[in-house]
Order: C-alpha cells, then structure tokens, then sequence
C-alpha cells in the first residue's frame, strides 16, 4: 500500500488519495492520469494490466486498485 500511495503522490501530489473514494468519479483522476498510473502499477507491481481491468470501479479509490494489484499478482 505505501508503494501504492507514493506513485499516486506523484502522479498527482494536489489529490487527497486516502480520503476519495470517488477517484474517477469525481474527475481527480482522468484518463491521462489512468494510463500514466497503469504503467507505474505494471512496473512497480511486475503485473499486467488488460484493458478489461481499466474500469472506473477499479480505480475509484486506493483500496480498489490495491485489490486489482492483488488479484493480478495471484495470476
């Protein structure tokens, strides 16, 4: 989680990541910031992310794109 938090300060240090949990929703995140955050995960996480997982629900708050970090790391 706390790798997490650091790419997420960096994509984005104006965002408070842990109190949103409408990343998507509310527009803090966009799709620019999706596809930059995407390629961060795949490195720092050594995963990979399909486009089937780049959905607002997976995305939309910290805890969501830890459990899709998670999920993907068990496959």
């Amino acid at each position: 989680m706390e790798t997490l938090l650091k790419i997420l300060a960096e994509l984005r240090p104006d965002v408070d990541f842990e109190g949103n949990k409408e990343l998507v929703d509310s527009g803090e995140l966009d799709s620019f910031d999706i596809v930059s955050l995407v390629g961060e995960l795949c490195e720092a996480y050594e995963i990979e992310i399909g486009a089937e997982d780049i959905v607002p629900e997976n995305f939309n708050s910290v805890e969501a794109i830890m459990a899709l970090v998670e999920r993907l790391q068990e496959d």
